[in-house]
């Protein structure tokens, strides 16, 4: 019963996140939304106390049940993993290896050491929230985006617009394959072992080990029942049963529970520690003191104490008019400072509590948000204007962000934010290297910013040129985004690295 309890769980909280990188019309993050806020890593960046402490207490109580109930890499694992025990005499393939503890700790020694460092590249890639993101968006969504316009195609040839096309393109080719790096080797480990990322790599799984040492809800082996027959440890996926020596590891046992309906001699159940305490081989009684737990938990506020980035490389994409013609590619200025969200109101802060999980990328509606390409914030989402600008009605990064790199902003706050302003380019304008009159960036302004004057003083009928109220501007990109002119646009919007109400 707890196993399927578990098991439906799990279910509901694999699909849920995955609804959140998948939906594309931003209805499900309204309900559904609350169950990226409670991954382990974001609620420590977003410094939820309230919830980190949770979690630990979870912990304290049932064991490493985060890992395989709300993680969704690590349900993830398990659906590959009971994909693999299909085959035939492959159901009972596992077996017990001792603990790794060199890995285990260097990681997280190494994990820790770039969480204070803001190497947040590093961080972002053994995240394992951010993983599993970084992999619903580039390989998931695409695939349930195409499907989406396949359906929409034909209900268009029905007279039905219950569906409507959506655009799918790569939003930075080095993110994508970082992305199809980490789903194979995902893949290749769970088909093979089971959990072996999560009880070697992965930070977060070492961090709740300290504290599912001391759960008090364990299973138990009882040395007296039991035959050594090995079946529960050819089950266990994450290889913690020593049937030899009746012993459980619970520093790395998931609490999936698949030992308790396997063993056939009822030798296994689930007991409270205070009652049954582990065992050593000679069968003496191992008392827990308060030294051990203090050490825990003085570990676990190290492991957790700071907070990280992303980032790396970049793509050229390509600038469609109205979705009708491709007219020319369309090249990204160099900006010196990137432009970051609306209510991550500095880039200190935000690079210090993004996770690089991908959501306010796979929920921007304009195409604004793509990963970075700077190796100090390796796929840290940044904002560029060549597929569309921010709209100052939309705040839907703001309202999915579950590590607080991006707070929660109203559409007035949001209208009145500065985060950057528009540079004109004289060298690129159609006006002077044309001599057509144009005025698009003015009067597609939102904030009345750009204005058009008279090239020529001295000449009232000579082409007009934008001139910029920087005080006015809010760095939409609407000016960029809407320039006619190619490869580089006339105007571009410098970033602010610490945003200010106009």
């Amino acid at each position: 019963m707890l196993r399927k309890i578990r098991l439906i769980l799990a279910v509901l909280f694999f699909i849920a996140v995955t609804a959140l990188f998948l939906d594309f019309t931003g209805t499900i993050h309204a309900w559904l939304g609350w169950t990226a806020k409670v991954q382990f890593l974001p609620a420590l960046l977003a410094l939820n106390a309230g919830l980190i402490i949770a979690l630990v207490l979870l912990t304290l109580l049932f064991g490493r049940v985060y890992c395989s109930v709300i993680c969704p890499l690590g349900i993830f694992q398990d659906i590959v993993s009971w994909i693999s025990g299909l085959r035939k005499k492959k159901q009972y393939r596992f077996s017990y290896s001792p603990e790794k503890k060199w890995l285990r700790y260097g990681v997280l020694g190494v994990f820790i050491i770039a969480l204070v460092a803001g190497i947040g590249s590093f961080v972002a890639l053994l995240a394992p929230y951010s993983s599993y993101g970084r992999i619903a968006a580039n390989l998931f969504a695409p695939v349930y985006r195409l499907g989406n316009n396949l359906l929409a195609y034909f209900a268009e040839r029905a007279d039905s617009y219950a569906f409507y096309e959506t655009e799918v393109w790569m939003k930075s080719l080095p993110t994508f394959i970082i992305a199809v790096i980490t789903f194979v080797v995902l893949v290749i480990l769970a088909w093979r072992n089971g959990r072996t990322y999560c009880n070697t790599i992965c930070p977060v799984g070492t961090i709740l080990g300290f504290f599912s040492r001391f759960s008090l809800l364990r299973p138990v082996l009882d040395a007296e029942k039991c035959k050594n027959c090995s079946l529960c440890s050819h089950r266990c996926k994450a290889a913690c049963i020593d049937y030899k020596n009746h012993r459980i590891d619970y520093s790395r046992c998931v609490a999936c529970m698949d030992c308790l309906e396997i063993c056939k001699h009822d030798a296994l159940h689930l007991q409270s520690r205070l009652k049954n305490r582990n065992q050593h081989r000679d069968g003496s009684i191992k008392q827990v003191s308060a030294d051990q737990i203090d050490n825990a938990r003085r570990s676990f506020l190290t492991a957790t104490a700071v907070v990280a980035t992303t980032a790396a490389l970049k793509a050229q994409e390509k600038k469609v008019d109205g979705g009708l013609a491709v007219i020319e590619d369309k090249k990204i200025p160099v900006r010196a400072t990137p432009i970051i969200p609306p209510g991550a109101w500095s880039a200190r802060s935000f690079a210090q509590h993004c996770t690089a999980c991908q959501l306010c990328v796979s929920v921007c509606p304009n195409n604004v948000l793509r990963p970075s390409t700077e190796l100090t914030k390796l796929m840290q989402p940044e904002m560029s204007y060549e597929r569309g600008y921010c709209r100052p009605e939309c705040t839907k990064c703001s309202d999915v962000c579950p590590a607080g790199a991006i707070n929660p902003i109203t559409i007035e706050e949001k209208s009145s934010t500065r985060i950057g302003h528009a540079v004109w380019v004289k060298k690129n304008c159609i006006p002077l290297t044309d001599g057509v009159e144009c005025g698009n960036c003015a009067r597609h302004c939102p904030s009345g910013a750009i204005l058009m004057v008279s090239s020529d003083n001295a000449a009232a009928d000579s082409v007009k040129i934008p001139v910029v109220n920087a005080e006015r501007c809010i760095g939409c990109g609407a000016c960029e985004n809407l320039c006619p002119a190619r490869p580089f646009s006339a105007i571009y919007v410098e970033g602010h690295g610490l945003h200010s109400i106009m």
